[in-house]
């Protein structure tokens, strides 16, 4: 840990590149944010059915167009800034050559393509992981690995990568010219001792799923350690002055979880984000559900358990492109987003949405491990309106993180006491008093919104030296703007709702599912083109 005199003019430079938006602030090292940019991003772009994908080049650039817009109008502080740390997505995926230069698109944690199968292992080594019923998951885990996918397809890539990153490790070399990657974020189809996160043993049997060479990873240094300077190309490029510290951070989501103030199991923590996710930190790996462990927390040492429900607030996107014209159109007259005419829409309609329920599963699920997984719209008649529909969208999303909590409490063997939201979606008073109402716990939501910027600045604090630890951080950068309470009145429909309905809705249609996804093969016209 370095020594640094703490001062609350010291800066930290927090960026996070989501999904939807690659964002950043000032923050000082009392957790007050003192600016904020956001630049929307196209998440990817589709050249074949299931793939996702974007150019590294235009995360970059939307990197620097954050970083520019921002100290452009805080000239005169960017001489107290001490760090600068970055938190991503996770589970982006890119190839680079010997200079850092990407030598093809990188490929999104949205993408499903598949490798190859392959006989990944010797004969004896197979044979054993059947005896074992081990066969099945280790399989699985080769062909989603997308360094297969491009060994099989564009071999010529592969053989030219110098390094292969995470989206955190490419930013870390373009602000650095080092290529590093934090512990914290060192999670997904690589091979990776889940314990503790670095590269696996030589022997792991992991290595046979994901054949990488060991000179194409990155090196991991620890959450808060520095990882170089900022170069004068750097600077040239993104206006952060050059010298700055490049700090390790986590990824995005336990970023969240930390500016959130949790730390402990018991505190649920909710992200109303693009990809909905119910999470907590815990000091021992659980793995949830089949192919979903933890992923590191950022406290080193600490896990982040997560369900997640991945197209959770986008689908508030997708109404607002679909139903949402008007508002749209009155929203940009009026100077306002969108979001804040919808809550005004639904503020008549009761709870319940007078039986019209919503499940989210608009991607193959994963709490009910169902790949054939659709999402569902019943009870509609002739009283429901748009109105009606949004507010079941916010209910669905609430019901399906219950799901969630349920399987993260049953397996912890302990309840959740309370939560705390945050992410885009938890600035609806309306969605934040749904999830008070369902889990029928009282929910706090943090005075900045920000969570997973502020998290990161948060380790940076804790790596310079501002902090003793991360309690202390905690203490000394968080806090909680509004506590709700659930309402007696819903909590006891929403409960009828959830158990006597709801939790049936997906096994009855599953059947319906599967034949769907039958059909859709033999006539793959009826599926739309990807937009």
């Amino acid at each position: 840990m370095n020594s640094q005199p703490r001062s609350s003019d010291d800066l930290i430079l927090a960026f996070d590149a989501g999904t939807q938006s690659v964002r950043c602030g000032l923050f000082d090292v009392t957790g007050r944010m003192v600016d904020f940019t956001k630049i929307p991003i196209t998440p990817y772009f589709s050249t074949a059915p299931g793939f996702a994908e974007q150019h590294a080049e235009y995360f970059w650039q939307k990197f620097c167009e954050a970083s520019l817009a921002l100290l452009a109008r805080n000239t005169a502080l960017k001489q107290r800034i001490r760090a600068v740390t970055v938190t991503t997505q996770r589970g982006v995926y890119v190839n680079l050559d010997r200079e850092g230069k990407a030598l093809r698109p990188a490929i999104s944690w949205l993408d499903r393509r598949e490798a190859y199968p392959t006989h990944f292992a010797p004969f004896w080594l197979e044979a054993g992981l059947k005896t074992i019923g081990l066969y099945g998951v280790v399989d699985k885990l080769n062909r989603k690995g997308f360094s297969n996918w491009i060994r099989q397809h564009q071999p010529e890539v592969w053989e030219k990568t110098h390094k292969y990153v995470l989206l955190s490790g490419f930013f870390h070399y373009q602000l650095s010219g080092v290529f590093a990657e934090s512990l914290g974020t060192n999670f997904g189809y690589l091979p990776i001792n889940m314990k503790t996160f670095g590269w696996a043993d030589k022997y792991d049997i992991i290595w046979f799923p994901f054949p990488i060479e060991k000179d194409k990873l990155p090196e991991l240094v620890p959450q808060g350690s520095t990882i170089g300077t900022v170069t004068r190309q750097a600077a040239l490029e993104t206006g952060i002055p050059e010298g700055i510290p490049v700090t390790a951070a986590a990824c995005d989501k336990s970023c969240e979880v930390l500016g959130s103030g949790t730390l402990t199991p018991e505190i649920g923590y909710l992200s109303f984000g693009t990809c909905a996710t119910v999470n907590t930190i815990t000091t021992k790996p659980v793995d949830l559900l089949p192919y979903l462990p933890p992923y590191p927390g950022a406290v080193p040492g600490t896990y982040c358990t997560e369900i997640p429900i991945d197209r959770g607030f986008w689908m508030v996107s997708w109404f607002k492109e679909e139903f949402g014209h008007k508002e749209v159109q009155m929203a940009a007259e009026r100077g306002v987003a969108a979001e804040m005419l919808f809550e005004e829409m639904i503020a008549g309609i009761s709870p319940g949405c007078n039986g019209l329920i919503l499940q989210p599963y608009w991607s193959p699920d994963r709490v009910y491990c169902d790949e054939y997984g659709r999402g569902a719209i019943a009870g509609f008649s002739e009283s429901h309106t748009r109105a009606h529909l949004y507010r079941a969208i916010l209910e669905g999303i609430v019901f399906a993180l219950k799901d969630g909590a349920n399987i993260t409490t049953g397996k912890l063997g302990h309840p959740f006491t309370k939560l705390r939201i945050s992410g885009g979606g938890a600035q609806s008073k309306t969605a934040v008093q749904i999830a008070a109402d369902v889990f029928d716990l009282p929910v706090e939501r943090p005075s900045i919104a920000e969570t997973s910027a502020l998290g990161a600045a948060m380790i940076a604090a804790v790596g310079l030296g501002y902090y003793r630890d991360y309690s202390d951080a905690v203490k000394g950068m968080t806090s909680i703007q509004e506590v709700v309470q659930p309402i007696a009145r819903n909590r006891d429909l929403y409960e009828q709702i959830y158990n006597r309905i709801y939790r049936k809705m997906y096994n009855q249609l599953k059947p319906i599912y599967k034949e769907m996804a039958a059909i859709t093969e033999t006539y793959p016209e009826l599926i739309p083109p990807a937009k």
